[in-house]
Protein backbone atom coordinates (compact mmCIF):
# COMPACT_ATOMS: atom_id res chain seq x y z
CA UNK A 1 0.00 0.00 0.00
CA UNK A 2 2.92 2.49 0.94
CA UNK A 3 4.12 1.72 -2.89
CA UNK A 4 0.93 2.67 -4.30
CA UNK A 5 0.44 6.26 -2.36
CA UNK A 6 4.43 6.67 -3.28
CA UNK A 7 3.77 6.31 -7.13
CA UNK A 8 0.22 8.61 -6.69
CA UNK A 9 2.27 11.23 -4.53
CA UNK A 10 4.85 11.07 -7.90
CA UNK A 11 2.40 11.48 -10.03
CA UNK A 12 0.60 14.20 -8.58
CA UNK A 13 3.91 16.45 -8.13
CA UNK A 14 4.50 16.07 -11.88
CA UNK A 15 0.84 16.73 -12.73
CA UNK A 16 1.23 20.13 -10.62
CA UNK A 17 4.93 21.00 -12.04
CA UNK A 18 3.12 20.51 -15.59
CA UNK A 19 0.04 22.71 -14.37
CA UNK A 20 2.40 25.10 -13.47
CA UNK A 21 4.56 25.30 -16.82
CA UNK A 22 1.66 25.82 -18.60
CA UNK A 23 0.14 28.38 -16.51
CA UNK A 24 3.71 30.21 -16.67
CA UNK A 25 3.72 30.00 -20.89
CA UNK A 26 6.61 27.45 -21.22
CA UNK A 27 4.06 24.82 -23.33
CA UNK A 28 2.45 28.21 -25.39
CA UNK A 29 6.21 28.87 -26.56
CA UNK A 30 7.60 25.64 -27.44
CA UNK A 31 3.92 24.85 -29.64
CA UNK A 32 3.91 28.45 -31.03
CA UNK A 33 7.57 27.58 -32.13
CA UNK A 34 7.46 23.83 -32.72
CA UNK A 35 4.17 23.35 -34.09
CA UNK A 36 5.29 22.56 -37.88
CA UNK A 37 6.06 19.27 -36.46
CA UNK A 38 2.45 18.30 -37.11
CA UNK A 39 3.86 19.01 -40.96
CA UNK A 40 7.24 17.33 -40.61
CA UNK A 41 6.13 13.88 -38.69
CA UNK A 42 3.87 12.79 -41.34
CA UNK A 43 5.90 13.92 -43.98
CA UNK A 44 8.56 11.68 -42.44
CA UNK A 45 6.52 8.78 -41.45
CA UNK A 46 5.27 8.56 -45.33
CA UNK A 47 8.87 8.59 -46.53
CA UNK A 48 9.78 6.44 -43.71
CA UNK A 49 6.86 3.89 -43.98
CA UNK A 50 7.78 3.72 -47.88
CA UNK A 51 11.38 2.87 -47.60
CA UNK A 52 10.22 0.09 -44.99
CA UNK A 53 8.07 -1.20 -48.19
CA UNK A 54 4.77 -0.95 -45.36
CA UNK A 55 3.37 1.76 -48.32
CA UNK A 56 3.13 2.62 -51.81
CA UNK A 57 5.11 4.99 -54.11
CA UNK A 58 2.21 7.44 -54.45
CA UNK A 59 2.53 8.81 -50.35
CA UNK A 60 5.99 10.07 -51.18
CA UNK A 61 4.02 13.06 -52.89
CA UNK A 62 2.28 14.03 -49.69
CA UNK A 63 4.83 13.56 -48.23
CA UNK A 64 7.44 15.59 -50.19
CA UNK A 65 5.01 18.55 -49.97
CA UNK A 66 4.65 18.48 -46.25
CA UNK A 67 8.25 18.04 -45.50
CA UNK A 68 9.05 21.27 -47.70
CA UNK A 69 6.06 23.11 -46.46
CA UNK A 70 7.00 21.95 -42.58
CA UNK A 71 10.86 23.36 -43.57
CA UNK A 72 9.16 26.83 -44.79
CA UNK A 73 7.62 27.10 -41.92
CA UNK A 74 10.52 26.72 -39.65
CA UNK A 75 12.42 28.62 -41.63
CA UNK A 76 9.54 31.53 -41.52
CA UNK A 77 9.35 30.61 -37.73
CA UNK A 78 13.33 31.30 -37.07
CA UNK A 79 13.74 34.57 -39.01
CA UNK A 80 10.21 36.23 -39.37
CA UNK A 81 6.72 35.50 -41.05
CA UNK A 82 7.95 38.24 -43.33
CA UNK A 83 10.26 36.06 -44.90
CA UNK A 84 7.35 34.56 -46.58
CA UNK A 85 7.11 37.04 -49.14
CA UNK A 86 10.31 35.61 -50.72
CA UNK A 87 9.21 31.92 -49.70
CA UNK A 88 5.79 31.70 -51.33
CA UNK A 89 6.97 29.90 -54.46
CA UNK A 90 8.30 26.84 -52.43
CA UNK A 91 4.01 26.17 -52.16
CA UNK A 92 4.54 25.11 -55.99
CA UNK A 93 8.30 23.76 -55.50
CA UNK A 94 6.64 21.47 -52.19
CA UNK A 95 4.47 19.74 -55.25
CA UNK A 96 7.30 19.23 -57.55
CA UNK A 97 9.16 17.54 -55.02
CA UNK A 98 6.59 15.36 -54.03
CA UNK A 99 5.83 14.34 -57.67
CA UNK A 100 9.96 14.31 -58.60
CA UNK A 101 10.09 11.58 -55.83
CA UNK A 102 7.43 9.77 -57.04
CA UNK A 103 8.95 9.43 -60.40
CA UNK A 104 12.23 8.96 -58.77
CA UNK A 105 10.99 6.25 -56.79
CA UNK A 106 8.34 4.49 -58.66
CA UNK A 107 9.71 2.49 -61.37
CA UNK A 108 6.11 2.07 -62.98
CA UNK A 109 5.26 5.74 -63.07
CA UNK A 110 4.46 7.71 -66.03
CA UNK A 111 6.79 10.03 -67.84
CA UNK A 112 4.28 13.15 -67.06
CA UNK A 113 5.12 12.90 -63.38
CA UNK A 114 8.50 13.71 -64.33
CA UNK A 115 7.36 16.47 -67.08
CA UNK A 116 4.49 17.75 -64.47
CA UNK A 117 7.35 17.97 -61.57
CA UNK A 118 10.10 19.73 -63.82
CA UNK A 119 7.20 22.30 -64.92
CA UNK A 120 6.21 22.66 -61.67
CA UNK A 121 10.22 23.07 -60.78
CA UNK A 122 10.88 25.65 -63.40
CA UNK A 123 8.22 27.90 -62.58
CA UNK A 124 8.82 27.65 -58.78
CA UNK A 125 12.15 29.20 -59.52
CA UNK A 126 11.47 31.73 -61.68
CA UNK A 127 8.79 32.78 -59.28
CA UNK A 128 11.65 32.53 -56.77
CA UNK A 129 13.95 34.16 -58.99
CA UNK A 130 11.39 37.11 -59.63
CA UNK A 131 10.61 38.08 -55.83
CA UNK A 132 14.46 37.99 -55.17
CA UNK A 133 14.76 40.81 -58.18
CA UNK A 134 11.63 42.40 -57.31
CA UNK A 135 12.34 42.35 -53.54
CA UNK A 136 16.18 42.93 -53.78
CA UNK A 137 16.46 44.91 -57.03
CA UNK A 138 18.19 47.46 -56.20
CA UNK A 139 20.94 45.70 -54.43
CA UNK A 140 21.41 43.61 -57.36
CA UNK A 141 21.40 47.08 -59.99
CA UNK A 142 24.05 48.74 -57.25
CA UNK A 143 25.95 45.08 -58.09
CA UNK A 144 25.80 45.10 -61.30
CA UNK A 145 27.46 48.57 -61.80
CA UNK A 146 29.61 48.29 -59.18
CA UNK A 147 31.12 44.90 -61.04
CA UNK A 148 30.82 47.37 -64.84
CA UNK A 149 32.96 50.11 -62.78
CA UNK A 150 35.96 47.28 -61.33
CA UNK A 151 35.80 45.87 -65.19
CA UNK A 152 36.14 49.45 -66.83
CA UNK A 153 39.27 50.46 -64.48
CA UNK A 154 40.91 47.28 -64.42
CA UNK A 155 40.50 45.85 -67.40
CA UNK A 156 43.97 46.24 -69.98
CA UNK A 157 43.66 48.59 -72.47
CA UNK A 158 44.27 48.15 -75.60
CA UNK A 159 47.28 50.15 -77.31
CA UNK A 160 46.64 51.26 -80.51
Amino acid sequence: MARNSYSIGILLIGLAVLLLLGKIGVFQVLLSFFWPLVLLIPGLLFHFMFFNRSLPAGVLVPGGILTTYAVMFFFCNIFGWGSMSYLWPGFILGVAIGLYELHLFDRGSDRGVLIGAMVLGIISTVFFGLTLLIKLGIYVIALILVLAGLLMIFRKRNVW
